[in-house]
């Protein structure tokens, strides 16, 4: 079984926030994190973001 990490920074739903000590954002779930959002979906989950949706490149 392969685990794959998941790139919140290539999502659409991942943002940067103004707040120093929450930079990292999840515009989908609507939370703020001092780490990237989907190590905080697997420890409160136990599973991996499944929502993740791979940003259109230009």
């Amino acid at each position: 079984m392969v685990i794959e990490k998941i790139n919140c920074s290539k999502c659409i739903y991942y943002y940067i926030t103004w707040d120093p000590a929450f930079p990292k954002g999840c515009k989908l779930y609507g939370f703020k994190s001092p780490n990237l959002p989907s190590i905080l979906v697997k420890q409160s989950s136990g599973i991996a973001c499944g929502k993740f949706t791979p940003k259109e490149r230009k």
